[in-house]
């Protein structure tokens, strides 16, 4: 049996939602590689033929049909799609369709209206200006307008932690790196004394930031695993101190690192994905 097979997210906007979904339903095929390839923005007859043609030619090529995801809306460009060789897992025909029936309405089939649902598009683009501006203790002197900020040694995932809450979520997130210099008290930093309910702790293995840091730091001090240790449990230790709550992300995605804090602190979404 053949371990290899390709999958197509095909959608009609980005296929952010295509990708989500789809990853997920894979995740649970063990022993199986899958080539994934991502069809954005195929909303029109002619790039529908056309990502036709690419899923045939993969079928052809593979000696296999292809697994397609598919969120498309518009009903003709659907329908080239449902023709090709190929398993075809149409993401929205799952669910509309039973949802019509239930709730005894026709959907609005309006092509990107997920991007703007359960929140507002503005709200998430001044949380990434946010989240930007203050990477890594960058503006503390507006560190009081953020909900959430995320504490830890560098380079422990706290700066794409804090860019996926702004661009998933709309949540205002700063990030405050823990320093040599900051373990010389076992307090807080000054800067962030009258923030601490606003604080969440990212920690992580000592082998695993070693290995993050060589790649950027490479034969430094910064980056030995001695003084990783010793970072990592300076900062630990620190947190425990302060009672900060405190997740180990060392086997985490971004995605499951950004869930686990919502799901701690109660913060809840204000813009949805596009």
């Amino acid at each position: 049996m053949n371990k290899t097979r390709t999958a197509f997210f095909v959608s009609d906007r980005t296929g952010i939602t295509a990708e989500s979904l789809g990853n997920s339903l894979l995740s649970q095929f063990d022993g199986i590689h899958f080539r994934k390839v991502t069809l954005p923005f195929v909303d029109s007859e002619d790039k529908a033929r056309d990502a036709l043609t690419r899923i045939n030619e993969t079928s052809v090529s593979d000696g296999q049909r292809p697994i397609v995801f598919s969120t498309l809306i518009e009903p003709s460009v659907r329908l080239i799609i449902e023709t090709a060789d190929a398993l075809i897992l149409d993401m929205f025909e799952k669910f509309i369709t039973p949802m019509e029936t239930e709730l005894n309405i026709h959907s609005s089939h309006k092509v990107g209206r997920s991007r703007g649902a359960g929140g507002n598009y503005t709200a998430r683009i001044d949380a990434v200006n946010y989240a930007l501006n203050h990477d890594d203790g960058g503006i503390s002197r507006e560190l009081h307008r953020a909900e959430i900020i995320l504490v830890g040694v560098s380079r422990c995932g706290k700066t794409p932690t804090s860019l996926y809450l702004a661009l998933q979520f709309g949540i205002f997130a700063a990030n405050y790196p823990l320093v040599p210099e900051d373990f010389t008290s076992s307090d807080l930093p000054k800067a962030l004394h009258a923030l601490h309910d606003k604080l969440f702790g990212l920690t992580i293995q000592p082998e695993r930031l070693h290995q993050i840091r060589s790649e950027r730091s490479p034969n430094s001090r910064y980056a030995t695993l001695e003084n990783c240790r010793l970072e990592v449990k300076q900062a630990e230790r620190m947190m425990r101190q302060a009672c900060i709550p405190c997740i180990d992300i060392t086997a985490m995605s971004v995605e499951e690192i950004s869930t686990s804090i919502l799901h701690q602190t109660g913060l809840k979404r204000k813009g949805s994905s596009g």
